[in-house]
């Protein structure tokens, strides 16, 4: 196979995607008190939110082993793109490139064998924001553009993408002590959403805030309208947990605000659900 795109657990795959050779997920691991389970297909949102709602303290993830990143290299592949969530928020990151690091030493010791190009990309976003990015390679690979082509293409692509999101629950980040008690008790009962984005760094930032969800997701497509240019040439994506309905709406708000290439829909693995929380709405262009 000419290419692979190996993209965490933490961004989702479409349906489509998710039956195209050319890619693999990798999972990371959820733990919820004594409650252990791998992001991958046998991950079961309904189970996990519950288990979340249920227990006192914050669920946590742990990054892929770089074993599990290597098993998604394929044999024989000439040019491998991994992808992770932001190296701001997890470990992935680096296990990916110890991973590349460890499978180049193998390499060298296989004489005469062809050596596979690897590269990690640092997404600086989560869940869809990762997808958008693992799509790009694909239509750079499909295009005919080198490795090293596609490479400085697509980091320009990252400097240029933008995340946002907007939670109906506080509760994680009050759990995982980002929010006192008090402010999430203040914003629980004043039905206060805040909407929230990615920095240049790959850190998350709070851009406002509204009452009431309706208005925390119409400021938010305000606000993903603000900075993005040449919609026509973009592809959007939203993820949800467990609230289709929500995000179609989201979806035919944008239609009526702006014109994209494409838009995309997917509800949220475990690394994301994590994340977002039931109810929970992401954007990324």
């Amino acid at each position: 196979m000419r290419y692979k795109i190996v993209i965490d657990s933490c961004g989702e795959l479409t349906d489509t995607l998710k039956k195209d050779p050319h890619y693999e997920n990798v999972a990371l691991e959820l733990d919820v008190d004594d409650y252990h389970i791998l992001d991958d297909a046998s991950f079961n949102q309904a189970e996990f939110l519950q288990k979340v709602k249920e227990s006192p303290n914050c669920p946590k993830s742990s990054c892929p082993p770089p074993a599990r990143f290597m098993d998604a290299f394929g044999e024989d592949t000439e040019h491998v793109y991994m992808v992770t969530l932001s190296s701001q928020l997890s470990g992935s990151y680096n296990s990916a490139m110890l991973a590349k690091e460890l499978y180049e030493e193998q390499q060298e010791n296989r004489d005469g064998a062809k050596h596979t190009k690897i590269h990690v990309f640092d997404s600086k976003s989560a869940s869809i924001g990762e997808t958008l990015i693992g799509m790009k390679i694909q239509e750079y690979e499909e295009a005919g553009l080198s490795f090293e082509e596609i490479v400085e293409k697509v980091d320009s692509y990252i400097a240029e993408m933008n995340t946002f999101f907007v939670l109906e629950s506080l509760e994680t980040l009050r759990k995982n002590g980002r929010l006192s008690n008090l402010k999430a008790m203040l914003a629980t009962a004043l039905n206060i959403k805040p909407v929230m984005g990615s920095t240049d760094m790959g850190t998350i930032q709070q851009l406002g805030q509204a009452r009431g969800m309706n208005k925390a997701l119409e400021s938010m497509v305000e606000k993903m309208l603000a900075v993005t240019k040449n919609c026509e040439e973009k592809v959007l994506a939203i993820s949800h947990c467990n609230c289709p309905e929500r995000a179609k709406r989201v979806c035919e708000r944008i239609e009526k605000m702006a014109h994209f290439k494409k838009i995309v829909i997917v509800d949220t693995a475990g690394i994301s659900s994590m994340y977002a929380n039931d109810g929970g709405v992401i954007l990324a262009v």
